[in-house]
C-alpha cells in the first residue's frame, strides 16, 4: 500500500515521511519548492494549481491513499481550489484521503468546537479551508478530515522558534494572553494520521491535544524546557490588536480519541522538562 504525503517538505509532512520510512511503509512525498530530506522516500515536484502536474504525479506514485498535509496559507488558488482538485483527482481514482484541516475553519464563537461542528471561518485561511473541507466531504465519501491545532514539540517548530528570538532579543513582538488553542505535538498527529489512513474510518475527526492554554502560556512551557529565562516573554492582549480571527478556539476531540489507540498529549506533558 503505497501512501501519497502532499505538502511532504513541511513541517508535519516532515514528520508524516520519516514515520513511514521509518516503519518500512510504501511512502512517497511531494515537494514545491526543493524536495525533502527523508532517506528512501521518493520526491516527486507538485504545484496543487496544475492539475496537470497533480495527474502526472498521481500516475507516477499510483497510491491507494494521499494524506494532504500541504498548507498554502490563505492562498486561495492552493489552499481552497487545490484541496477541492486533489479531492476530485483522489475520488475519481478510487484513492483513499486524508485531508488535514485546521482549527481556524472556526469563529471562536463557541466555548467548544466538536467534530459535529460546522465551519464558521472569518479570515481569509479559515474560509480557504473550510472550502477545501467541504470538496473532500462531498466528492470523497470514505475520506477524512482532520481538523487540528498549533503543531510544534520537536523544537523545529515556527512556535518554538518565535519564542526563542523573543528570549534571545533578535525578534520583537508579544505574546497574546486572550489568544487560547489546543496545541498537538508533531510525532502524535502524524501517527495518529497514520493510524487512520490504513484503517476504515470516515469523517471528521479532531485531531488537537487535550489542553487548552494561551499563546503566553505555551511560550512559557517551551522557554522553561529549553531551559531559558520565560520572563522576558512580553505579554499582550489580542483583542487590542486589528489581527483577524477568533481568540479562543478550542477543539473537542473527545470523540476523535475514542476512536484511535494514539494518544494525543497535552500541551503541559509534552513540553515538561
Amino acid at each position: 500500500m503505497t501512501v501519497l504525503i502532499v505538502g511532504g517538505s513541511g513541517y508535519l509532512g516532515t514528520e508524516l515521511a520519516r514515520q513511514g520510512s521509518s516503519a518500512g511503509r510504501d511512502t512517497a512525498a511531494t515537494f514545491h519548492s526543493r524536495p525533502g530530506e527523508v532517506a528512501g522516500v521518493p520526491w516527486h515536484r507538485l504545484d496543487l494549481r496544475d492539475p496537470a502536474g497533480l495527474h502526472e504525479v498521481l500516475d507516477a506514485v499510483d497510491p491507494r491513499a494521499v494524506i494532504n498535509a500541504s498548507s498554502g496559507d490563505a492562498d486561495w488558488a492552493v489552499t481552497a481550489e487545490g484541496g477541492m482538485r486533489l479531492a476530485r483527482a483522489t475520488a475519481d481514482r478510487g484513492i483513499r484521503l486524508v485531508h488535514v484541516s485546521t482549527d481556524a475553519v472556526f469563529s471562536g464563537r463557541r466555548d467548544a468546537y466538536d467534530e459535529t461542528c460546522l465551519p464558521d471561518p472569518v479570515t481569509p485561511y479559515g474560509a480557504a479551508k473550510a472550502a477545501a473541507e467541504t470538496a473532500v466531504r462531498l466528492l470523497c465519501t470514505d475520506a477524512i478530515v482532520a481538523r487540528t491545532s498549533l503543531i510544534l514539540g520537536d523544537g523545529r517548530s515556527g512556535h518554538e522558534r518565535q519564542v526563542r528570538d523573543l528570549v534571545a532579543g533578535t525578534r520583537r513582538g508579544v505574546l497574546f494572553t486572550d489568544d487560547v488553542r489546543c496545541p498537538v505535538h508533531v510525532c502524535d498527529l502524524a501517527a495518529a494520521l497514520w493510524e487512520l489512513t490504513r484503517s476504515d474510518t470516515t469523517g471528521v475527526l479532531h485531531l488537537a491535544g487535550t489542553e487548552a492554554v494561551t499563546r503566553h502560556e505555551l511560550g512559557t512551557l517551551i522557554a522553561r524546557r529549553d531551559g531559558l529565562d520565560a520572563s522576558r516573554l512580553a505579554s499582550g492582549r489580542r483583542a487590542d490588536t486589528d489581527l483577524p480571527g477568533g481568540l479562543r478556539i478550542v477543539l473537542d476531540g473527545g470523540a476523535s480519541r475514542r476512536r484511535l489507540t494514539t494518544r494525543l498529549r497535552g500541551v503541559t506533558e509534552f513540553l515538561t522538562p
